[in-house]
């Protein structure tokens, strides 16, 4: 993965927020669930380096192909079936999501762990399958809630297969039990804080959800297994045909009342990558017991290569191994543009502009905070979790902590005494920009702003704001408690 990511390019903008989640730990977060900041306080113990930052997601995505291998040992495949499944997830969009440390990559794992596992149980009848199943839910969740879709998903599916009397176990009570006991102290903290999750849910849907359209879901989901679809399809197709597979149907039904379960919440596409390796490795026995004749046999060499054939020019676009002017100068040439979540299009893809101008960004806060003689009572105050965060982490000067009401940022909020505020503001053309906050000082300097233009952050603005003309500390406190009740945003 270190090789696929060239060197000018920063973290990226999730990855400071979830870092930063390591100074304050706690059961719940208003952004994701707990277990990230454990992965974060291992990362911050092992030196908080770039390297250890990437490690995690490129070991969780390793683990995930481990999952396809043993799903298609207990369904009874070959060599050719073990080699076609790890072939189909490694040169996959799974590669391109581990590259990025977020919930994402661990999503996947937990999603195809809790398939390997119920089809374990259904395999061998044993109750310990049943109960990690129920452990391997509740860490899914800790991880990110969307497994609840995955949940709702599967339910209804064992019903209508055949698999009804699972539920009538006690076994699957036991499980029940063990996942509401994992993921209790995590539902308390969002009851003690007004449930965030629905505040930031209602953000999404606001700011970028909206934005999701049914044709590029649907087009996202051919391209992010495009060297595979083969195999995807043979793995759809042999759960309803396939006799041997019968007792497994359910996976078929959970997919597809999954899938429209994404779809009317106009998810965004990448929540269903964790549908797809169970489905490989469906496809892959499939594909060996179709391809065991003599003639046939000559195919199965073919069906190993087409994946990584279709995977090398997916590269060059879909991972970050070239600069921006290299990708900039692409899109300019061919005219295809990058969509972001706001809906507009950009000559560079949202990921990777998020990956740009952070360390500029630290460096000029470091610079500007140096420059200020009298640092007492001075709080560094940004926009937005990407601003704070990366601040944070690449800082030089250990003398104060970038604080922000975004995201994860409004609870970690240091009250304290106000004269001096180092503003980071998001750039726009509004001549009222300097109104608000900028009001209450007598002087206001601005003091530096960011010039990589294809950076996300591009033109951010760094205020000096001096001379407060009232409370500033109650100013903030007043903003701060309207974002924290439950009809803030």
């Amino acid at each position: 993965m270190y090789v696929l990511i060239h060197p000018v390019y920063d973290l990226q903008r999730d990855e400071y927020l979830h870092l930063d989640q390591a100074n304050h730990l706690a059961w719940g977060y208003t952004s994701v669930p707990p277990f990230t900041s454990w992965i974060s306080w291992i990362i911050k113990a092992l030196g908080n380096s770039a390297f250890w930052v990437k490690f995690f997601p490129a070991l969780f995505g390793a683990i995930t192909t481990v999952l396809v291998w043993k799903i298609i040992e207990t369904l009874k495949g070959g060599a050719f079936a073990l080699l076609l499944g790890v072939i189909a997830v490694t040169f996959s969009v799974v590669s391109r999501l581990n590259i990025l440390y977020q919930p994402n990559s661990f999503d996947v794992l937990s999603w195809t762990l809790m398939y390997f596992l119920l089809i374990r149980y259904i395999s061998t009848g044993a109750a310990k399958w049943l109960w990690l199943l129920g452990a391997a839910f509740a860490i899914g969740f800790l991880n990110k809630y969307n497994v609840l879709f995955l949940l709702l998903g599967t339910l209804p599916a064992l019903l209508i297969t055949g698999q009804h009397k699972l539920v009538l176990k006690r076994d699957f009570y036991i499980a029940v039990g063990i996942a509401l006991l994992l993921i209790l102290p995590n539902l308390f903290w969002q009851v003690q804080h007004d449930f965030p999750v629905i505040r930031h849910m209602k953000e999404l849907r606001r700011t970028q959800l909206v934005n999701v359209r049914l044709s590029d879901y649907l087009t996202d989901q051919v391209l992010y297994f495009a060297g595979s679809i083969f195999v995807l399809i043979a793995g759809l197709v042999s759960l309803i045909l396939y006799k041997p597979f019968k007792q497994y149907r359910f996976v078929f039904f959970s997919f597809l009342f999954t899938t429209l379960l994404f779809l009317y919440f106009r998810a965004k596409s990448y929540y269903a990558i964790g549908l797809y390796p169970v489905l490989l490795a469906f496809g892959s026995v499939y594909l060996e017991k179709a391809l065991d004749k003599d003639r046939r046999r000559y195919i199965r060499p073919i069906c190993l290569f087409i994946p990584l054939l279709v995977f090398i020019p997916v590269v060059e676009a879909a991972f970050p191994i070239y600069t921006p002017e290299g990708f900039g100068q692409t899109a300019l040439r061919t005219g295809k543009m990058h969509r972001w979540e706001d809906g507009k299009e950009y000559i560079l893809s949202q990921d990777f502009a998020d990956m740009l101008g952070w360390k500029e960004l630290a460096a000029e806060v470091d610079s500007v905070y140096a420059s200020i003689p009298d640092k007492h009572s001075l709080i560094v105050f940004c926009d937005n979790y990407g601003q704070a965060g990366a601040i944070n982490y690449y800082k030089k000067n250990k003398g104060y902590r970038a604080q922000s009401f975004n995201a994860d940022y409004i609870n970690w909020y240091k009250d304290e005494p106000v004269k001096t505020i180092i503003r980071i503001k998001e750039f726009n053309n509004d001549p009222g920009r300097l109104e608000g906050e900028y009001a209450l000082f007598n002087k206001v300097h601005l003091a530096g702003q960011i010039d990589n233009k294809y950076a996300r952050e591009y033109k951010t603005e760094i205020y000096i704001l001096e001379q407060p003309k009232a409370d500033i500390r109650k100013f903030l406190d007043e903003e701060r408690r309207a974002l924290l009740k439950p009809d803030g945003l």
